[in-house]
């Protein structure tokens, strides 16, 4: 739900997960201080970042103080990111338009936020397992390195992904006990995806749309809101578990939102070749260690949770195989398809049961 993901998280759960991460990633990434430092002569060239959150929370300090690093060192000091945070050049939903126009040469884009500009990146979410932790960049490598429509999809809008950023599993959060997945039927259910509003509506739930504000919090407590659909993270940083302390989890609930570093495209070009393989460089090597970091700090999530007073469980596979097949997860994306193409855009099914092919080597 990126609507949530607006604050930093304030407690250790937040600086533990940024600590491993960061040292994982510097062991392979020292940082440089700069160009002299290192001996270099010559100009450094300054790329102008921009981020519609906050500087705090995992995903952007990695960012200020992994990847950008990275960058820099794995250029020689020749390249360097100023950064912006907190919609200063632009908003989440500005931030497309930013970088594909060149207000920003860098930008974090969320493609959800965009959906009529970046229409097949939506298909991601209309999946209801999907890789875990770090095998999540695994699986976008793959998906762009296959299906040429993805990677066109960016160049139509004169963008260049360098970098993906991640989600954590979704989660339900409810505000009576739950058991088990059956207390969504007849109940009514929050979500901010349209995927999972007709998820919910399939297994039996109302789905509910609703702008966040105090009057999720006070329908949870009037009772006139049953719960909520939303990512574990987003979840414990909104504390919508001091309204909704039942949490039902599950590592293969799988978000499938992606958080995209781009790059105007004619900036991307007019970098000499050394410094565009600096930056691939740099990507990959603050990979490192993703998958075991977001592993522990799933775990890490869910004690925070129950110290917190919610009682948390996490769902058996087999649970979650019986809640996708309820779901109808295939006849909705079918349904998102034809009225995808009935507006003119191209190659939507194949583009769906290309990703699904993928999609099945990285689920059990």
């Amino acid at each position: 739900m990126t609507e949530f993901s607006k604050g930093s998280i304030g407690n250790g759960f937040s600086r533990r997960m940024f600590i491993a991460s960061a040292i994982g990633a510097a062991a392979s990434t020292p940082l440089i201080v700069n160009a002299a430092a290192q001996g270099i002569t010559g100009s450094t060239r300054i790329l102008r970042f921009s981020d519609h959150e906050p500087l705090g929370g995992m995903r952007t300090r990695f960012l200020k103080d992994v990847v950008f690093p990275a960058i820099e060192k794995e250029s020689n000091g020749r390249l360097k990111i100023k950064d912006h945070w907190n919609g200063e050049i632009a908003a989440a939903y500005d931030a497309l338009g930013a970088v594909t126009k060149g207000t920003t040469d860098i930008g974090t884009v969320v493609p959800e936020y965009t959906a009529k500009q970046m229409p097949l990146h939506q298909i991601f979410k209309s999946f209801i397992r999907g890789p875990i932790g770090g095998r999540q960049i695994e699986f976008f490598d793959r998906v762009y390195s296959e299906i040429p429509a993805f990677p066109a999809e960016l160049d139509d809008n004169n963008i260049v992904q360098i970098y993906f950023g991640t989600g954590y599993p979704v989660a339900f959060f409810s505000n009576e006990p739950m058991v088990d997945l059956d207390k969504l039927k007849g109940g009514r259910w929050r979500s901010a995806s349209f995927w999972h509003l007709d998820f919910l509506r399939n297994y039996g739930a109302t789905p509910v749309t609703m702008h966040w504000g105090p009057e999720i919090p006070a329908a949870l407590r009037a009772k006139t809101l049953d719960g909520l659909m939303v990512n574990v993270d987003s979840g414990y940083m909104l504390k919508v578990h001091e309204n909704a302390p039942h949490v039902l989890v599950s590592k293969d609930l799988w978000l499938g939102h992606v958080y995209i570093l781009a790059m105007n495209k004619d900036v991307w070009k007019s970098l000499a070749q050394e410094d565009q393989d600096a930056i691939i460089r740099a990507a990959r090597k603050s990979y490192a260690g993703l998958d075991a970091v977001m592993g522990e700090s799933f775990e890490t999530q869910l004690e925070d949770l129950k110290k917190a007073g919610a009682t948390v469980r996490v769902l058996t596979a087999e649970e979650v195989k019986q809640f996708e097949a309820a779901t109808r997860y295939k006849d909705v994306q079918s349904a998102w398809a034809q009225g995808q193409q009935a507006e003119g855009v191209a190659n939507v099914a194949p583009a769906i049961e290309s990703v699904s092919s993928i999609m099945a080597d990285f689920i059990e």
